[in-house]
């Protein structure tokens, strides 16, 4: 048992090199640093060959950033244990402002020895993809937004102001295009506008398109099926939770889950001194944002729609079950807390995070199923 050889490797990612560091096992061993080399596969795969052969075990470890979770796979692929960290967990001295890729690399190392690394959960390839195709919708939303900004900011200092409450529907469109300025280059700049905001929602409805035709293909499909059973949650939320959270059986209790996503208050109590705050907003804050929106749903009494009551039919009936009784539970708790006098967003905020606890048992009762 003496000859037991056994590392931890810390490997600082790049785009073109990583800087690679070994701890040997032990409080007291040895940690070092091995160098850089070439960030492709073939290079690492040789590098990562010429380190296990000189050890029983080796363990290794990197940031995801900006490379993404290839290499975990080829380390896994190799037949290692590999650990993808979580960037903003790594513990670091508030006094260290020197970085540098041999720094990085030997602090992982050392850490990873220690087992004070927090891992991220890693997709397979299949999911990665989904991800990225939901994160790209996400993306083509946040320009729309931002392009119809634009237009309204234009009218606003011309002087014009819409006479109806809602704005960006086909009346809203029409009156856009009535409008008449003095000058030709700002009629052009407005009409630039007008189509900048065309292209981007009917990139955002195209992206929305693909990711209602390669949901069903998806091994996440039931999940996905069974999350829309619930009030306020559509496609679309239903597929950017599963696709960010991933599987929900990772999270023991519903509050780990609702601390992912940022959900839970935050507290700083010592001795009989208890304070609470707002929430912590940490995790997946793509998440967060849908379910508030999704929690505004609530604010009408229980009632099964038409849309809705198709959903229900295709669910399981453990589904079924768990929707109503969210939905009668979080539309009298929206009536409690609004007739406290609390604000919208308050309110929106604390349905959310109950409505995430019952998604988790969705999820969890498709997953039994």
């Amino acid at each position: 048992m003496s000859d037991y050889r056994e590392a931890f490797v810390g490997i600082d990612v790049a785009k073109l090199r990583n800087a690679i560091a070994i701890a040997d096992a032990g409080r007291e061993g040895e940690v070092r640093f091995i160098g850089e080399v070439d960030a492709s596969d073939e290079s690492m795969r040789r590098v990562i060959q010429r380190i296990a052969n000189r050890f029983d075990r080796v363990h290794f470890c990197y940031e995801p950033c900006p490379t993404g979770y290839g290499l975990y796979r080829l380390i896994r692929s190799l037949g290692h244990e590999c650990t993808v960290v979580a960037p903003s967990l790594i513990p670091r001295k508030p006094s260290d402002r020197v970085k540098t890729n041999r720094r990085d690399a030997l602090g992982l190392a050392r850490l990873l020895r220690a087992g004070e690394l927090t891992a991220v959960w890693v997709p397979d390839e299949g999911h990665e993809a989904m991800r990225d195709l939901v994160r790209a919708r996400a993306a083509a939303v946040e320009t729309l937004w931002v392009h119809r900004q634009q237009v309204s900011a234009f009218m606003l200092k011309h002087g014009r102001s819409y006479p109806r409450k809602k704005g960006w529907t086909m009346r809203y469109l029409c009156w856009l295009q009535a409008q008449q300025v003095d000058h030709p280059a700002h009629q052009i700049a407005l009409q630039e506008m007008v189509e900048a905001v065309r292209f981007s929602k009917e990139r955002a409805e195209r992206l929305e398109r693909v990711i209602e035709e390669f949901v069903p293909a998806w091994s996440l499909a039931p999940i996905v099926r069974a999350l829309q059973a619930l009030r306020g949650v559509d496609l679309i939320v239903a597929v950017t939770f599963a696709t960010e959270i991933g599987d929900v059986r990772r999270f023991e209790s519903p509050r780990q889950l609702m601390g992912y996503v940022g959900l839970v208050p935050g507290e700083r109590s010592t001795g009989e001194t208890v304070r609470r705050g707002g929430v912590t907003k940490a995790g997946n804050g793509r998440v967060r944002h849908m379910l508030v929106e999704s929690a505004w749903t609530y604010r009408h009494a229980p009632k099964v729609g038409a849309k809705k009551l198709y959903r229900l039919e295709q669910a399981p009936p453990g589904v079924r079950e768990i929707a109503w009784k969210a939905q009668a539970r979080l539309t009298a708790r929206y009536r409690m807390l609004s007739g406290r006098g609390k604000k919208t967003t308050v309110v929106c905020t604390a349905i959310a995070r109950e409505l995430v606890g019952f998604m988790w048992a969705v999820a969890r009762e498709a997953h039994a199923t």
